[in-house]
């Protein structure tokens, strides 16, 4: 992002109680600065040593930005997720999301995780986040024992690229336009940030991905970009794809798992008018990093809300 974002307002604000929920005392709480308790979840897959690790911090309303800011730069994943008001009667929390360098608007494998977090401690069914990018609903169920959590995105919406924003990604990426997939023409698409998406035609080019960090930071801060959502469609006539997704801006390499992205990218296919009847579209992700995650991505095509589904499981004690 740009600059860090604000809490949300609203005109039916969560109150903030007199006593904080109780963290969770197990091998998967892990102390972060200043004694504070941070669990640690891997999402968008069962296995921990797959998936995107988030952080989870589920009393932060003592925090003030510069505490969250450094927690997350301290626990060093893509972001952290930090409720900082609750009414668990209502299942209704304020959510905010840090990567190490930055506040950001919205972040899906932390919003997955968070939601895990908090049916394992009260029941699976549905949560209500109030997020700086909107509410987001967040359906819970148990799925042969581990929880899968299903988020439904702000309104996405999707625009053509222009050239002058892609040539200049293009050379930082060290790609040409003879690389892109002539069918899936680049967007910058939205579901509660902004994504590049840029689709590659062969899968080697993808997995082949060596970019310049410093260039493509600078580029990303310049349009206000949270990720560039790097795809590769498996055939023409299906709807599956291989995604990586270069995150400088949030001081990391890249993402093994953008839930943000995905739910994005599903508007991205509405706008393109791919989605002719209610579909469901996986994205493989994370592979190339030694990290594979399974995003599910549902669309439909009377409805601009995305709905993005994946499993979080806790990360062992380090």
């Amino acid at each position: 992002m740009t600059s860090q974002t604000t809490s949300p307002t609203s005109s039916n604000p969560l109150p903030h109680t007199a006593e904080s929920p109780d963290i969770l005392q197990s091998p998967d709480t892990l102390p972060g600065p200043d004694s504070i308790e941070v669990l640690r979840y891997s999402a968008f897959t069962a296995d921990p040593a797959r998936g995107n690790p988030a952080g989870v911090v589920l009393d932060a309303e003592g925090l003030d930005d510069a505490r969250m800011l450094a927690v997350a730069a301290e626990v060093g994943y893509s972001e952290t997720a930090f409720v900082t008001a609750h009414d668990t009667a209502a299942r209704r929390y304020r959510l905010r999301y840090f990567s190490p360098r930055a506040e950001v608007a919205f972040c899906g494998h932390a919003t997955i995780a968070t939601a895990v977090a908090l049916a394992s401690r009260n029941g699976t069914g549905e949560l209500l986040f109030e997020t700086p990018a909107g509410e987001i609903r967040v359906g819970t169920s148990l799925d042969d024992g581990l929880v899968r959590a299903t988020l439904t995105s702000v309104p996405a919406h999707s625009h053509p690229a222009r050239d002058t924003q892609v040539e200049p990604v293009l050379r930082a990426l060290r790609w040409s336009r003879d690389d892109l997939d002539t069918g899936l023409p680049p967007h910058v698409a939205f579901a509660g940030n902004d994504h590049l998406v840029l689709a590659v035609r062969s899968r080697e080019q993808l997995a082949a991905l060596d970019y310049d960090f410093d260039a493509l930071h600078a580029l990303m801060r310049r349009h206000g970009w949270t990720t560039v959502h790097l795809v590769h469609r498996e055939a023409a006539d299906r709807l599956d794809f291989h995604a990586r997704d270069p995150f400088p801006v949030g001081g990391v390499v890249e993402d093994p798992a953008t839930g943000a992205a995905a739910a994005a990218f599903g508007g991205y296919l509405r706008a393109l008018g791919l989605v002719t009847e209610p579909l469901r579209v996986h994205i493989r992700q994370g592979e190339d990093m030694g990290r594979p995650s399974d995003l599910y991505v549902d669309v439909h095509p009377d409805d601009p809300q995305v709905r993005v589904t994946g499993q979080a499981v806790p990360l062992p004690a380090q």
